[in-house]
C-alpha cells in the first residue's frame, strides 16, 4: 500500500510490547491505522456499519495477539493481514447465514443491495458504476484490486498479507480491471 507511517514501526512494535508503554502505544497504533484499515475493509464489506465493526475487531485482534507478534513482516502488514482475514470471515458468515455459495449471483446482489443503502455512499454515477462493478468481481479479484488501486499496494505486500505469489496477483489485477473496464463501458 502506499501509505508511509509517520513513525519508526519497530520503535512502536518495542513500546507495544512493553507493559509500561503499550496503552499509549496502541493509541498511536490506533491512531496512525485506523483510517487506512477502515478503507481496506470498507471496500471488501460495502457496509460503513459492518465495517466499522470489523475494523473494531482487528484492533482488538491486535491488542490481544501483541505479544505473538515477531516483526518479521512490518506492523501495518500485519494489521491488514489481520483487517483482511476479518473481512473474509464476515463475508464468509454473511454467505453462510443467507446459504450462499461463492460466486453466486446473490451474493453479488447483497454486496450491491449494502452500498445502495449505504447513507455514507456519497459517490456520483461513475463512482457508483465502478463500485458495483468491483462488487461483481470474484471475492480475491475485488480485494486485489481494491489493494492495488486505492491503497496503491506494491504486489510485494500483497502477497505477503493474501499468502499468494506475485505473478499471481498481477493476473488478479489484470482480469479485475479487464471486467471492470467492460462492465463500466467496454473497451473504448
Amino acid at each position: 500500500m502506499g501509505y508511509k507511517a509517520p513513525i519508526d514501526e519497530k520503535e512502536l512494535v518495542k513500546q507495544l510490547q512493553d507493559e509500561r508503554s503499550a496503552h499509549k502505544a496502541f493509541e498511536t497504533l490506533l491512531h496512525i491505522y485506523s483510517e487506512p484499515v477502515y478503507w481496506q475493509v470498507r471496500r471488501m464489506v460495502m457496509s460503513h456499519d459492518d465495517a466499522n465493526d470489523i475494523v473494531q475487531n482487528v484492533f482488538l485482534k491486535a491488542w490481544t495477539n501483541l505479544h505473538n507478534f515477531r516483526g518479521e513482516a512490518k506492523l501495518s502488514t500485519w494489521l491488514f493481514k489481520i483487517a483482511v482475514n476479518e473481512s473474509i470471515n464476515f463475508l464468509n458468515k454473511e454467505k453462510h447465514r443467507a446459504q450462499l455459495k461463492v460466486g453466486d449471483d446473490e451474493e453479488e446482489s447483497a454486496l450491491l443491495k449494502n452500498l445502495e443503502a449505504d447513507e455514507y455512499f456519497d459517490g456520483d454515477e461513475l463512482q457508483r458504476e465502478l463500485q458495483e462493478a468491483i462488487a461483481k468481481l470474484p471475492e480475491k479479484q475485488r480485494l486485489v484490486f481494491n489493494m492495488r488501486y486505492y491503497d496503491e499496494m506494491k504486489y510485494e505486500e500483497m502477497s505477503e498479507i493474501l499468502g499468494t505469489s506475485v505473478g499471481a496477483l498481477k493476473a488478479s489485477y489484470h482480469h479485475a480491471v479487464k471486467k471492470i473496464t467492460e462492465m463500466i463501458g467496454g473497451e473504448g
